[in-house]
């Protein structure tokens, strides 16, 4: 599902115009792009967590050249549902 599919469906669940509605969805990324720069997570309960992780420095081979690189400690955006949404999904890719 794209980002003009999720504002269609919204715009037709909620009678809202689809341009009103790309502008809240613009600002609620924007929202989360912002506040997961800044390092802090966010919790939305029912659905899931958008949470900063942290990746250490580590060692890593450069196949083409024969050589030793270091990769170093980084900060990754990751997302991690709850746990009802993921029993949803379990439970309708059985049928």
């Amino acid at each position: 599902m794209t980002k003009a599919e999720i504002v269609n469906e919204i715009s037709n669940r909620t009678g809202y115009e689809k341009n009103s509605v790309q502008t809240i969805v613009e600002a609620f990324m924007d929202s989360v792009k912002k506040t997961m720069i800044d390092g802090e997570n966010i919790y939305l309960r029912g659905f899931g967590s958008f949470v900063v992780k942290k990746r250490a420095e580590k060692t890593a081979r450069n196949i083409s050249k024969n050589t030793t690189i270091t990769i170093p400690a980084h900060n990754i955006p990751s997302f991690k549902p709850c746990k009802e949404f993921v029993e949803s999904v379990k439970n309708n890719s059985k049928k």
